[in-house]
């Protein structure tokens, strides 16, 4: 038997146990339909019900058959179900949301005409495929003990052919799925009659979808299945959302014109436990990522002490590392400790799933791929690596563990530097404060605009008029001008001013009676086989060269590595053998220790809201250490050293101040800001008062950034004191006035343009992916986008792809919107300018990000080390 680390054993083992599944649940329900049958003949059961029969004081007895007794937001679901309203159930999560809208759908559905012939008459939206998986489960188990007549089916893109075929031929009562299943669904024309008898669709995790892409693309699809069935009910789900009546507005705009509408908050006392490691000692002179691994023995003996735990990291990479970490401290974890995230094929994804939910494993490594709602009931503990960069976040994260109603919630953060004790704090501050982030939906993103208009046409066809109708009664396209619609037909008909000439640009064309159809068919294979608005680099397979695949790894990663280069992957050493038809062939390396690789999307700035809690934190530090008093909270105390010493060179930040350090080195001149704005938006701070600093007087300087501030460093001196001292309202380096064009100027503009162009170049069907087994690669794709981009400027300038790729760049590359209201609060804060000696310990952690990106034969720990050394002579000087 091949060796046995968190993963399924063999490169065959997904095949072997899907087969072995199958089976026994086959056999499972062989004997559960013979029990039934024996119990009911004997009178020990009654015979299950239709749901035409069922009533809500059904509902009650089965709930008391259970020992349960329903929530008072349950209850308001179902009465609201019951008079025909949509609506938005916002609850914890593990407290029964799904019970709740699942039961007062069939409550609803049971008091209308079943239509004649087998039809699907709900549908249940979820974002991912595993959820997908688990509700289906779910909404089944209730199904059956209530309703003898409610099949539940699974599509998504894991489905097989067999399976697709099958539901065709005869529709489910129910169907669980994902957005981009849906939409495919309007590509063919046979499924009108079945969708045009629905009556009900439920969106779960809301807040996962409401501020993309994909939520955009879910707006079009409930915008057209209410134009087929203007009774349509709609109910979204979510746990964790700031801005609850905006979210509800965006769902249901679509059927606004029912006008009953309900907000359901579910608020039930759940006990949320948040805490956090602090450790026995940790140096005044922070800088990231260094100390996380520290704390590994700690980790180690809070899994021991739990019968189930999951360990969240941020990215992919940060989880590698950590797994293999932890089975060198506990060897003994092999084949009790497995590693979860998005790139690891989906057979060891559902063996791991499938393993906490029996509770075969003690523990898993995971990132966000575990933050959904699959109800893993046996998880006891979870623990975060790092801060969570978000409030919402940290409450779904923690919502993972005692995952039912009553049962209490427990995280523990592990800080990977000291100042994350701050950020831990923070989010406890504002989770108990209900400071959660809101989201808000993308405007008029033409480039799904573009894509659903192929999507229609190739279905049942539309008229203009029509369809323009229909988009507009969705709440991102409900500012659409005639003109922008008209523009996105005339692109897919002709492909615009300049791909006229190209006829795989005219994707669609009016037949006789004026409706608008795909005439080609390699046309619609194209298009159903790029259906989405889920982008990302191009990725390998990773696969044994015995056979049998491993996962998928960025390709830009791979092309970096040579044939016998050895790298970490699903918690094992690889050695690389070879590259071919996107590819990498693997086969188990020796040695310990290898690369780890990168994955894009590796750091998540902070959210506003739990920057400005970190704030809060500040001051409230300051107010204590200044009186000479210990700080209450136990993260600030433990930090009191590390903030007095900086309160002593310098000053703290702190809601009403903004503190500014201006420093002289050997390096050259440095200023370090510290508006706790998260590093996104001191990407863009920083490169703006460079940008206007150098009009006053030219120079050049080097940036450095992190959450909490940033750093200018020149080789000339630049009279700082004087530009900003005074009034930070009269600033000319903080002001409002003219951001968008100086942001502009300030930035490569036209390259970050770019580069947001391949992603809408994707979506909007300019570039195709190519067919499975004949992939494109990452260089072939950004040739393509990056032509289109230039032809585009060149020949049709007033091409508004181009202008919705600026407009994304600046919005979400640089969120100019949050950039805007940082130098807003920044105007109405005292100024707190303090020449300093040394940097203090928030200034030393933006000269280690500088120095990360500095070419040097010295290991930057060494440099570090020394650097330290010095600082803390002096602070004991």
């Amino acid at each position: 038997m091949s060796e046995f680390r968190g993963i399924p054993p063999g490169p065959n083992v997904g095949t072997q146990l899907r087969a072995l599944h199958r089976k026994k649940k086959a056999a499972d329900k062989a004997v559960q339909r013979a029990t039934q049958a024996v119990a009911t003949i004997s009178g020990e059961i009654p015979q299950c019900s239709p749901l035409a029969e069922l009533t809500l004081a059904r509902i009650n007895e089965w709930f008391n058959q259970r020992g349960w007794q329903p929530f008072e937001y349950q209850t308001q679901v179902w009465a609201s179900f019951q008079k025909g309203h949509s609506g938005l159930l916002h609850a914890t999560t593990g407290a029964g949301k799904t019970l709740a809208v699942w039961l007062g759908v069939l409550l609803r559905v049971a008091q209308m005409p079943r239509p004649r012939g087998a039809a699907t008459q709900i549908m249940w939206i979820t974002p991912m495929r595993a959820l997908a998986a688990d509700s289906t489960k779910a909404l089944q188990q209730s199904a059956k003990a209530l309703a003898c007549d409610c099949d539940v089916a699974l599509q998504t893109g894991d489905t097989d052919s067999a399976a697709r075929a099958a539901i065709l031929r005869k529709p489910p009562f129910a169907l669980v799925t994902t957005p981009e299943s849906l939409t495919l669904m309007f590509t063919r024309a046979s499924s009108q009659p079945n969708l045009s008898k629905l009556q009900v669709l439920v969106v779960d995790e809301w807040h996962e979808l409401i501020g993309n892409k994909r939520g955009v693309q879910l707006q079009l699809a409930i915008a057209r299945l209410a134009a087929i069935n203007p009774g349509l009910q709609v109910w979204g789900l979510s746990a964790t959302l700031g801005n609850l009546k905006v979210a509800m507005d965006v769902l249901l705009q679509p059927v606004k014109n029912q006008g009953r509408f309900t907000l359901v908050q579910g608020k039930l006392p759940k006990q949320l436990m948040i805490d956090s490691l602090i450790p026995d000692s940790f140096e005044r002179f922070p800088w990231g990522g260094h100390l996380g691994l520290n704390q590994l023995e700690f980790v180690a003996r809070e899994i021991d002490q739990s019968a189930s735990s999951l360990v969240f990291t941020n990215t992919r990479s940060q989880a590698e590392i950590w797994y293999q970490a932890l089975l060198e401290v506990r060897p003994d974890y092999a084949g009790a400790l497995a590693l979860h995230h998005g790139s690891l094929d989906k057979s060891v994804r559902d063996w791991v799933e499938q393993g906490l939910k029996t509770g075969i494993l003690k523990a898993v490594v995971c990132t966000s791929s575990l933050d959904l709602g699959v109800d893993f009931l046996p998880v006891e503990r979870v623990i975060q690596i790092g801060s969570p960069k978000g409030v919402a976040r940290l409450l779904q994260r923690a919502g993972r563990s005692g995952h039912a109603p009553g049962r209490p919630s427990r995280i523990t953060v592990v800080p990977t530097n000291a100042l994350e004790l701050i950020e831990a704090a923070a989010a406890r501050h504002a989770a108990e404060h209900k400071q959660i982030e809101s989201r808000f939906s993308p405007r008029a993103p033409l480039d799904v605009l573009i894509q659903h208009l192929v999507t229609v046409a190739m279905g049942t066809g539309f008229k203009p008029d029509e369809l323009f109708a229909e988009v507009c009664t969705t709440f991102a396209y409900q500012n659409l001008t005639r003109a922008q619609f008209d523009w996105a037909l005339a692109f897919v008909e002709k492909g615009g001013d300049s791909l006229a000439a190209y006829p795989d640009y005219q994707r669609i064309a009016a037949d006789d009676d004026g409706i608008y159809r795909v005439p080609r068919r390699d046309i619609a294979r194209r298009h159903a086989m790029s259906v989405g608005t889920i982008v990302s680099d191009s990725a390998m397979q990773v696969a044994w060269m015995t056979g049998g695949r491993l996962g998928t790894i960025e390709e830009g990663f791979i092309v970096r590595l040579k044939t016998g280069d050895c790298f970490s992957f699903a918690g094992r050493v690889l050695e690389l053998v070879k590259v071919r038809d996107m590819t990498a062939y693997v086969r188990k390396a020796d040695r310990k220790k290898a690369t780890v690789p990168q994955w894009q999307g590796g750091k998540m700035p902070l959210s506003s809201e739990l920057a400005h809690a970190s704030l809060h934190m500040l001051e409230l530090a300051y107010q204590a250490i200044s009186k000479g008093k210990k700080p209450a909270l136990p993260e600030l105390r433990a930090l009191e050293s590390l903030l007095a010493l900086q309160m002593h060179w310098s000053a703290l930040p702190n809601t009403s101040n903004l503190l500014i350090e201006e420093l002289h080195s050997k390096e050259g001149h440095h200023l370090f800001v510290y508006p706790f704005e998260g590093r996104t938006v001191h990407i863009g701070l920083a490169s703006l008062l460079a940008w206007r600093a150098s009009r006053h007087k030219p120079g050049t300087f080097s940036i450095a950034m992190n959450d909490y501030g940033f750093e200018l460093l020149s080789a000339e001196p630049v009279n700082w004191h004087d530009w900003i001292t005074g009034s930070l309202a009269d600033s000319p380096l903080f002001t409002t006035d003219n951001l968008f064009q100086d942001v502009l100027d300030c930035l490569n503009a036209s390259e970050l343009a770019q580069r947001r162009f391949r992603e809408i170049a994707r979506i909007a069907g300019l570039v195709f992916q190519g067919y499975p087994g004949a992939g494109k690669s990452t260089k072939q794709l950004q040739a393509s986008s990056s032509l289109f981009f230039e032809v585009f400027k060149k020949h049709d300038q007033h091409n508004l792809l181009l202008d919705q790729a600026q407009r994304e760049a600046l919005e979400h590359e640089l969120e100019l919107k949050r950039m805007e209201h940082a130098l807003q609060a920044i105007q109405s804060k005292q100024l707190v300018f303090k020449p300093i000696e040394r940097p203090t310990p928030f200034a030393f952690p933006l000269l280690i990000e500088r120095l990360r990106e500095t070419v040097s034969t010295e290991k930057l720990s060494d440099r570090v080390a020394r650097m330290v050394a010095e600082l803390e002579k002096a602070a004991q000087a």
